[in-house]
């Protein structure tokens, strides 16, 4: 169990490192993005993308998962599981090219109609994408889906530039998304050397598991898509671009630190998951590094927002600052709960996700229709903060039953986070107090000090808690005994 824990570590390293690049990349694509496109661009794009997303929910199975979540696992299993995605991505490109007009009429757009039409086109040729790589995954190879993830991305970010800079208008977004999706399927038989075959013998075995993670799929959509039907409909174009970009930034930490660390922690949760004490402690040091970046990053972007959105997006996204600043809060605690997820599936019990999933996405549609009627994009915003808010304390009292974990041994592994986390916002509004604003040259100055005072204070914090706790066994001890050695043998070499 020790070389999985090792295994773990690592896989959630280059998952984390994998997410910082893609994150990089799309920041510096986003940024460039923002300047030479308008809002209302991205709110077309999303508009399309809610339908695109919805359609594709036919052939959401999720058969990579019960692949790695099924340890014997044959050839059979995996030409079965690539014979459903590319019949799923068929289906679903041929009924988007028939209900395009309907979509242009719903949102009475009728640009939507070639959009669709090409993203389809991207739906169609995904599903032909070599199955073999998910065994990146289940090995633990977690290198090798690095170097396929960016080398994709890397070439999605150079066509999305070159039009963006030529066309200067929403279809550079379309160019950026059939290029990637062209480029995956291509490079993923380059990478890995399985060739799948048309087959369906598999089909009962792998069913039976995957059917909950359809359902699970259908309220992951309604709950991270309801609000852009709602905003596409309600209040147009422009806010649903707002609310978009919004989401996309003050969500970092649950998209581009947690999420990749869940997608290396599930594989080694799946090999735990026999021994409940071990899979709990498992748990345990998981969530503790989660609070440990989530915590700082997601306060950090609320507190900072207006000098972010002067500084990366420019003067016209300037009503998207109370927007992150309310999302960032959504964000931090959609962060601190995604892991339940990881470990439901691995201990093949993926009806309690798919319960819980379906409250919440009965909670959240009406608040958001009611939000958005009363207060438009911002009332969107507030409806998705109090409903997560709301839910969070069911979501861990389910969790701790199902593992037998007391709230006490929880909060042993969160509290000097949230301390730690407290005197950072004290240093980072100290700081944006202090300093003047108004101009670019004001804004970027705020941003580099705050996030030079958050981030001293926060890692400052947590040590010195770590220490007066008797320097304690945890996550903060590996990441400082990290830092050490590789410093202490840059020290040696120099």
């Amino acid at each position: 169990m020790e070389a999985v824990n090792k295994s773990m570590v690592k896989g959630a390293f280059w998952m984390i490192l994998l997410r910082l690049v893609v994150r990089g990349i799309g920041l510096i694509s986003t940024v460039i993005l923002a300047r030479l496109l308008l809002p209302a661009d991205f709110g077309l794009i999303a508009m399309a993308m809610s339908f695109i997303a919805a359609f594709e929910l036919m052939g959401a199975f999720s058969l990579d998962v019960v692949l790695i979540q099924n340890r014997d696992a044959r050839r059979s299993h995996y030409d079965t599981a690539w014979t459903f995605n590319v019949i799923a991505a068929a289906l679903q490109a041929l009924i988007l090219i028939f209900i395009a007009p309907l979509i242009a009429d719903f949102y009475n757009d009728s640009r939507l109609i070639m959009v669709v039409y090409l993203l389809a086109l991207g739906v169609l040729v995904q599903g032909f994408e070599n199955i073999g790589i998910v065994a990146f995954r289940k090995d633990l190879e977690f290198h090798k889906d690095f170097k396929f993830q960016v080398a994709t991305k890397l070439f999605a970010f150079t066509v999305t530039m070159g039009l963006a800079f030529w066309l200067r208008s929403y279809w550079a977004l379309i160019g950026g998304m059939l290029a990637s999706k062209f480029m995956g399927v291509a490079f993923s038989y380059v990478v890995h050397s399985y060739r799948p075959k048309f087959s369906v013998a598999a089909r009962s075995e792998l069913f039976h598991f995957s059917k909950w993670l359809f359902i699970n799929n259908l309220l992951f959509f309604a709950s991270h898509q309801s609000a852009n039907f709602i905003l596409g409909r309600i209040a147009g174009p422009h806010a649903l671009g707002l609310f978009t970009l919004s989401y996309e930034i003050s969500n970092l930490p649950s998209t581009d630190l947690v999420a990749p660390i869940n997608r290396a922690i599930f594989p080694g949760y799946a090999k735990m998951a026999k021994d409940l004490a071990v899979l709990r402690q498992g748990f345990l040091n998981v969530i503790s590094a989660i609070a440990l970046i989530s915590l700082p990053v997601c306060i950090g972007i609320a507190l900072t927002a207006e000098p972010l959105v002067y500084v990366l997006l420019g003067e016209r996204w300037r009503d998207a600052v109370p927007l992150i600043q309310v999302l960032a809060i959504a964000g931090l605690v959609a962060a601190l709960q995604t892991n339940k997820g990881a470990v439901y599936l691995a201990m093949g019990r993926p009806r309690i996700m798919t319960l819980l999933a379906g409250i919440h996405v009965a909670t959240l549609i009406p608040a958001l229709i009611w939000g958005t009627m009363r207060n438009g994009v911002v009332g969107a915003a507030e409806a998705t903060v109090i409903v997560s808010a709301l839910l969070l304390p069911l979501n861990y009292a389910v969790l701790f039953r199902v593992i037998s974990l007391p709230l006490p041994k929880f909060v042993e592994v969160l509290w000097r986070p949230l301390v730690s986390a407290a005197v950072m916002a004290l240093a980072v509004k100290a700081t944006l107090e202090f300093l003047p604003t108004g101009n670019f040259p004001a804004y970027l100055t705020q941003l580099i000090l705050a996030t030079i005072a958050g981030g001293a204070s926060y890692m400052g914090s947590i040590v010195i808690l770590w220490k007066l706790t008797g320097m304690e066994p945890g996550v903060e001890g590996l990441l400082l005994s990290k830092f050490a050695n590789h410093f202490k043998s840059l020290f040696a070499k120099g």
